[in-house]
């Protein structure tokens, strides 16, 4: 049963002429609704992206940086809205994909535990019930009560991904974010994502560590200028991009 559909995905973004730069041009701004921002050009991010993902996967995206990678994986979150073409997603989504997503910083860590759970679909009780475990999971007894603001990127990493475990989502989106981690918090989360795995989990990872890709993954996308270059076997999709890394991509970072 497939859990993820995109057929005919495009989302497109704009580059504009004019931005405030000082007090004066603020105040014009606002005087003057019809002086805003005007589009200098239209770019597309993603272009004509179809793509299945089965329950149970764990698929790979690679690519350059600007690839369209992070954009289409907030798309499948429901973060953005695709320009044109169709989504479909079957099932709870847990996406853990930009540090400190879903938590605000001048709430302590517990607080956001709650905060992000109840974003996630859980209820008060559900979250009491799991509490315990996820903050064990993250290793971050001793600071719960501090605000996030003060926490290092491991620690909003290792918080962010423990909730989004615990909440026991049906597909898990996760870009990039345990790269930040220690090497016992990875070694937690390579164990937690084996079980996600045998218990028939879907997960959908971005990342740039290909020996992590090919031990892992199931399948893999590589993604180019915005367009879904080669879809497969992970062995055969990562000889194909690193065979053409050298290939310029004039594509911006988004």
């Amino acid at each position: 049963m497939d859990v993820v559909t995109c057929s005919g995905l495009n989302k497109k973004f704009y580059y504009y002429q004019h931005q405030p730069r000082s007090l004066r041009d603020i105040f014009i701004t606002l005087l003057h609704p019809k002086k805003k921002l005007r589009a200098l050009e239209e770019w597309y991010a993603l272009r004509s992206i179809d793509l299945t993902v089965a329950r149970g996967e764990t698929i790979a995206f690679v690519g350059h940086n600007g690839s369209g990678k992070s954009t289409l994986l907030k798309i499948i979150a429901g973060i953005y809205r695709a320009t044109s073409g169709r989504v479909e997603v079957q099932g709870k989504v847990a996406p853990l994909l930009e540090l400190g997503v879903g938590f605000h910083p001048d709430l302590t860590g517990k607080e956001n535990v709650y905060l992000y759970a109840s974003i996630l679909g859980l209820r008060k009780r559900e979250v009491d019930r799991l509490y315990g475990q996820m903050v064990e999971f993250a290793d971050l007894e001793k600071f719960m009560g501090t605000p996030v603001k003060y926490y290092s990127s491991g620690m909003y990493a290792r918080l962010g991904f423990s909730v989004a475990v615990f909440v026991n989502p049906d597909i898990l989106l996760i870009d990039e974010v345990l790269s930040v981690g220690d090497v016992s918090f990875r070694s937690r989360c390579d164990e937690k994502i084996k079980e996600f795995q045998n218990r028939g989990k879907t997960i959908l990872l971005v990342s740039h560590d290909l020996d992590t890709v090919a031990k892992t993954c199931t399948r893999a996308a590589w993604l180019a200028g915005g367009r879904m270059a080669m879809v497969g076997n992970v062995a055969e999709v990562i000889k194909g991009y690193q065979a053409g890394v050298t290939v310029a991509e004039d594509v911006p970072s988004i």
